[in-house]
C-alpha cells in the first residue's frame, strides 16, 4: 500500500477487530458528543471508515485543522457498538494512538458540501472541480468511464483490431465543423489544425495495408456546446476495416456495444444482433427523426389529404403528419406546455384535438375537422379516448417538427414507452447529396468520402437527389451514438462525386492530396464507423448532461473556468508564431 498505509477506508471488517492499522484520507466530517469523545469521517478513493475520538489530546489535533484536510490514522480496529449496516466498513471503528496531518484545508468555509456538490451551480462545480470529483457521487462516474473505456478496448483487440494512434498535429480538412488551428513556427503564415476525426489517416493505413484499426481518438470541434455534446474536444471509439462490407461493420459493433450497454448501464437490457435497419427516408416518414427512440411504439400517420382543405389556414398548402396517441391523460395545462416546448425546440408550431367517449372530435382544432369527422376519424383510425397531435408545414418540416411531439407524447403517455432499456437502430440508405439550407447548392448529405450506392453508374445516370450512399447512423434511445459509412476508395468514382457539387480533379487533388495519391497505389474496398464514448458513457450511465462524465468539462460557453482558459498570452508567444491580434470594433 501507498504511503505506508496498511488498508484503504472501504476494507476494514470485523474479521479484522484488535489489528493495528494506518488509514490516510480527507477528513470529512466529525460528530462531537464532548470535548473528549467524536465520531470522525476518514474518505478515501475507495470509500469511509469511522474514526472514534476518545481523548482530548486527539480532538485538539483534529480542532486545528479544517475538514477536508488530508490526514493519517493508526490506530486499532475493534467492533462498533452501534452498527450502520448500509456501510460496507460499518460493523467496525478505528480508535487512533496517533493522528498525523498530511495536507491542511486553508479554508474554512467550501464553496459547496462535498457530497451534495450536484446541487451547485454548473460553473461553481466546473470552477472547483477537483472538490466536485470528491463527491463520491461524481467520482463514480468517472471510474465508470474508465472501466468502460478499457472493455471497449478489450474487446477491438479480442475481434482483432490493432490499436494505432494517429497525429493530433495535421492538416485542416472539411469535416463539416471549425477547426482549431495551431500556428506553425519554422513557417510563417501557414497552420497546422487539431483532426475532427482521423477519417483520412484512417482511411490512408487502409491504403497501407493494415486491415483492422481501431484507437479512442481524441477529436477536436469548435463548435457549441449542448447537453449531449462537449464543445472542444470529445473522444470516439474510431474504427475502420479493409475489405468489409457494411454487414462486417454491424456485426462488430452489434457484437461489441449491447454487452457493454447491459454489464455497466443503468438498464440491464439492450438490443441484440441484429439491430433493427431502417432506411433514412422511411425514418423520418415513420418517425420523424433520423434517429428515433425505438422506445416509443408511436408512428406518424400522413394526414394531408383529409385535413389539408380544412380551412384552417395552417393546414393549406401544406404536409400534415398525425400522432395518434390512446392513453394520454394528460390536462390542458400539460398539454399546452408540450405544445410550447416543440416550439421552442424546432420554431414551429404544433396542433391537436381528441376524441370524447361519445366519438366526437373535441378541443383544439376540432372546430375545423366537424363537417368531415367521419372521414378524419376513419383515415387515422381513431376510437373514443384517443389524442391526435398534429404538425404542418413542407415535408421535411412537417416530419421534423411531428418527430419532436412524437417524442414529447411518448413520454408523456402511459404504456408507450419502454424506459428500462437500451434500443440500438441501424439508419441506412442516407441519401448521398441534398440542396444546402444556406447555400440552394447540391451538397454532400453526409461525409463526403461515402461509396455512392451503385458506383460510377449511379452518379452518371441518376438524379444527384435520389442517389443513396453506404451511409449508416448508430442510434440508441433517440441519441445519434455515431456516424459510419463504406468508403469511396475508387479515385475515379471519388472525381466524379466531388464534380456533381462543383468541384474538379484538382479541387481534391488539393484538398485531399495523401488520400488521393494513396488510393491511386491501389486501395482496398473498406468501411467503418466512430462511435462517441462520451454519449455513450452518458447514455450508459443515465446522465442528461454529458459533462457529468467528463472528468474536465469545458463549460457551455467553451471555457475551462478552473484553468481560467482560453487566455491571453504574453507578446513574446505571438511574435514567435508571427501572429497579431486584430481585435473586432465595438459597436
Amino acid at each position: 500500500m501507498t504511503q505506508s498505509r496498511t488498508h484503504n477506508c472501504n476494507e476494514l471488517r470485523l474479521a479484522d477487530a484488535g489489528k493495528q492499522v494506518t488509514l490516510v484520507g480527507w477528513f470529512e466530517n466529525i460528530r462531537k458528543v464532548s470535548k473528549n469523545l467524536g465520531f470522525l469521517i476518514l474518505r478515501d478513493f475507495y470509500g469511509t471508515t469511522q474514526i472514534v475520538i476518545e481523548t482530548e489530546e486527539m480532538m485538539e489535533v483534529i480542532d486545528s485543522v479544517n475538514k477536508e484536510s488530508t490526514i493519517s490514522v493508526t490506530g486499532e480496529v475493534r467492533e462498533r457498538s452501534s452498527k450502520n449496516t448500509e456501510l460496507p466498513t460499518g460493523e467496525i471503528e478505528v480508535v487512533p494512538t496517533s493522528i498525523e496531518i498530511l495536507g491542511k484545508c486553508a479554508h474554512n468555509e467550501l464553496p459547496f458540501e462535498i457530497n451534495r456538490s450536484k446541487e451547485a451551480d454548473e460553473n461553481t462545480r466546473l470552477k472547483y472541480r477537483y472538490l466536485d470529483l470528491r463527491n463520491p457521487e461524481v467520482k463514480s462516474k468517472i471510474v465508470l468511464r474508465s472501466k468502460i473505456v478499457a472493455e471497449l478496448r478489450n474487446a477491438m483487440i479480442a475481434h482483432d483490431f490493432m490499436e494505432i494512434t494517429t497525429p493530433i498535429l495535421t492538416c485542416s480538412s472539411p469535416e463539416g465543423a471549425r477547426d482549431y488551428l495551431v500556428p506553425a513556427r519554422n513557417h510563417p503564415g501557414k497552420f497546422y489544425a487539431l483532426p475532427q476525426a482521423p477519417q483520412q489517416f484512417k482511411q490512408i493505413l487502409m491504403a497501407s495495408g493494415f486491415d483492422k484499426y481501431f484507437q479512442i481518438a481524441p477529436c477536436f470541434r469548435d463548435e457549441d456546446a449542448r447537453a449531449d455534446r462537449s464543445p472542444g474536444e470529445f473522444y470516439q471509439l474510431d474504427m475502420e476495416m479493409a475489405f468489409a462490407s457494411q454487414e462486417d461493420v454491424f456485426a462488430v459493433i452489434e457484437d461489441v456495444l449491447p454487452l457493454i450497454f447491459a454489464k455497466y448501464g443503468v438498464y440491464k437490457s439492450a438490443s441484440t444482433a441484429p439491430f433493427v435497419r431502417i432506411p433514412y427516408l422511411e425514418a423520418m416518414d415513420k418517425y420523424g427523426s433520423d434517429k428515433p427512440d425505438l422506445r416509443i411504439d408511436l408512428v406518424l400517420q400522413d394526414a394531408t389529404d383529409v385535413m389539408a382543405d380544412c380551412g384552417f389556414g395552417p393546414f393549406e398548402d401544406n404536409v400534415v403528419k398525425a400522432i395518434v396517441v390512446d392513453g394520454l391523460t394528460a390536462t390542458r395545462k400539460q398539454i399546452d406546455a408540450m405544445i410550447a416546448e416543440v416550439e421552442v425546440t424546432c420554431a414551429q408550431k404544433t396542433y391537436w384535438f381528441k376524441i370524447d367517449e361519445n366519438g366526437e372530435i373535441v378541443g383544439g382544432i376540432a372546430k375545423f375537422l366537424q363537417e368531415r369527422k367521419q372521414a378524419v376519424i376513419d383515415a387515422l383510425g381513431l376510437k373514443p379516448g384517443d389524442f391526435v397531435g398534429l404538425a404542418a408545414g413542407p415535408l421535411l418540416v412537417a416530419q421534423k417538427t411531428a418527430g419532436v411531439f412524437r417524442k414529447l407524447l411518448g413520454a408523456a403517455a402511459e404504456g408507450h414507452m419502454k424506459k428500462d432499456t437500451y434500443e440500438f437502430c441501424w439508419i441506412v440508405d442516407f441519401p448521398m447529396y441534398e440542396i444546402g439550407e444556406e447555400s440552394g447548392e447540391l451538397e454532400f448529405c453526409h461525409n463526403p468520402f461515402s461509396m455512392p450506392q451503385g458506383g460510377m453508374d449511379a452518379l452518371k445516370n441518376q438524379k444527384p437527389l435520389d442517389i443513396l450512399a453506404y451511409q449508416y447512423d448508430l442510434v440508441c434511445n433517440g441519441v445519434e451514438l455515431s456516424s459510419g459509412a463504406i468508403r469511396n476508395h475508387d479515385p475515379e468514382i471519388m472525381i466524379e462525386a466531388f464534380k456533381l457539387v462543383g468541384l474538379g480533379e484538382e479541387d481534391v487533388k488539393a484538398k485531399f492530396p495523401a488520400m488521393y495519391n494513396a488510393f491511386t497505389y491501389g486501395a482496398p474496398p473498406h468501411g467503418g464507423i466512430a462511435p462517441g464514448v462520451d454519449r455513450m458513457i452518458m447514455l450508459i450511465a443515465g446522465e442528461e448532461s454529458i459533462r457529468e462524465i467528463i472528468p474536465f468539462p469545458m463549460n457551455k460557453n467553451a471555457q475551462d473556468i478552473m484553468m481560467d482558459a482560453p487566455a491571453t498570452v504574453e507578446q513574446k508567444q505571438l511574435d514567435d508564431v508571427h501572429i497579431a491580434i486584430v481585435m473586432p470594433e465595438e459597436d
